[in-house]
């Protein structure tokens, strides 16, 4: 978590000095990627949790929606 918010704190620098549009999108879509990384493993690890005591087939339900978005 703390590497994404200093890849949105150089995103905000770098758009405050102007840098090259494509430049800044890079560093969005970098940061969009570690975001999508976190989600996942969150979530996973929440499933897992809620699902401790249930069978393997719910659990894989779960994951599954999950992943779906």
């Amino acid at each position: 978590m703390k590497r994404i918010k200093g890849q949105l704190d150089g995103i905000i620098g770098m758009y405050e000095n102007e840098q090259a549009c494509v430049d800044v999108v890079r560093q969005v879509i970098a940061a969009r990627n570690s975001l999508g990384r976190v989600a996942r493993d969150l979530l996973t690890g929440e499933a897992s949790r809620c699902t401790k005591e249930r069978n393997v087939e719910e659990l894989e339900e779960v994951l599954k929606e999950l992943f779906r978005y």
